[in-house]
């Protein structure tokens, strides 16, 4: 309920800010619990990705430092969101979603370069998938970087690619890991090249000390 609550309340605000949203691919979200992947390019990104993948309701992994405002956590508790500890995530980062994925109960938004300021992949997304026996959706986003330039009503655009699915006789090992990263990579650039041919990804903290 508060889920349904708080979706609604982002896609009103949304609309009255910005107005100019548009979600592609969704003809390739499967029925069943799935994992969206993607670069993570903004703070804001995963609660459009939320939108874009309604009805579905989704499970974030969230940093745990934000679990000690009582207020924000219960926001977050009752938005599916789970605690992490970054730099020692233990065995609750991989069991936590993978419950969740398996009993169908939730998709889950990862990002599998884990902050904004990395385009390195990380193998977690991974793991989650084969051990839960669900598939990977690459999902991309273009549109503004920082809250006040959705003002601008600059194009929002979320586009879905086709799932990933994961051999469940694939060995992780490096081989393995490899292999699934490259076709995220693809996906993504694919997708990317599907939006706008000219597009190119700037981190707005490099431009920034570039500057």
């Amino acid at each position: 309920m508060f889920y349904s609550f708080m979706r609604g309340l982002v896609r009103v605000i949304v609309a009255i800010i910005n107005g100019n949203t548009h979600y592609q691919g969704r003809e390739n979200l499967p029925d069943s619990a799935y994992i969206l992947v993607g670069p993570h390019r903004t703070w804001f990104d995963p609660l459009l990705f939320a939108l874009a993948g309604s009805p579905m309701q989704f499970s974030f992994m969230a940093k745990q430092e934000l679990f000690k405002n009582p207020v924000l956590r219960y926001i977050l508790t009752h938005a599916n969101a789970f605690p992490v500890d970054r730099k020692h995530p233990g065995p609750s980062a991989i069991k936590t979603p993978v419950k969740f994925l398996r009993k169908g109960q939730y998709s889950l938004i990862m990002f599998p370069s884990g902050t904004r300021h990395s385009q390195e992949l990380k193998g977690g997304a991974t793991v989650i998938a084969k051990m839960a026996g669900v598939p990977l959706v690459p999902t991309v986003y273009q549109g503004p970087l920082t809250f006040k330039r959705l003002f601008s009503r600059k194009r929002v655009t979320v586009r879905f690619g086709k799932p990933i699915y994961i051999d469940r006789k694939l060995k992780l090992d490096v081989a393995g890991q490899k292999q699934i990263e490259t076709q995220m990579l693809t996906a993504f650039d694919e997708l990317d090249q599907q939006i706008d041919p000219s597009f190119h990804y700037i981190d707005p903290a490099e431009k920034k000390h570039a500057n």
